[in-house]
């Protein structure tokens, strides 16, 4: 892999300096897969939006470097994961679920069956009413009842 580095500048910026010496200033990281390879496939992109540097494996990134990438990209991916599902109400859509995420404790209206899907494995993407999107990285580490209240949509 290239050698880079990466650091914030005095206004907060992001910088990256390439292996040739390049310095490229107010870059952002973006995965190419979210949800199924959030540790592959990264860009890091010039403020116009072009690729300026391709990451293959993030745990192939020096652990600074790496460290300060997955801060930016958790910035970047507002992606709450669900850890139980304490009701699911209504028998028509939309319907309001009230669960517990890794952020804490929310609720939220489902429009439709069509916004709860697996996506890859047992992993379950639920997207709310506003658009905000939901993970279940592994259904079978939910609790029994959650995964009842879940098994409509599933």
């Amino acid at each position: 892999m290239n050698q880079f580095q990466l650091h914030h500048d005095a206004w907060g910026r992001l910088v990256l300096i390439d292996s040739h010496g390049t310095t490229t200033v107010g870059v952002e990281p973006i995965r190419a897969f979210p949800i199924t390879s959030p540790r592959e496939k990264i860009a890091i992109c010039d403020h116009d939006g072009r690729e300026v540097l391709w990451i293959e494996k993030l745990d192939e990134v020096p652990t600074e470097t790496r460290r300060l990438l997955e801060d930016e990209l958790s910035k970047r991916h507002f992606l709450p994961v669900i850890e139980r599902i304490h009701e699911i109400a209504g028998r028509t859509e939309p319907t309001e679920w009230r669960i517990e995420t890794d952020r804490g404790p929310t609720t939220f209206s489902v429009k439709s069956e069509e916004d709860v899907r697996r996506v890859a494995g047992s992993r379950v993407l639920i997207v709310d009413a506003h658009g905000i999107r939901y993970l279940i990285p592994d259904l079978k580490s939910l609790d029994g009842k959650s995964r009842r209240w879940l098994s409509r949509y599933i």
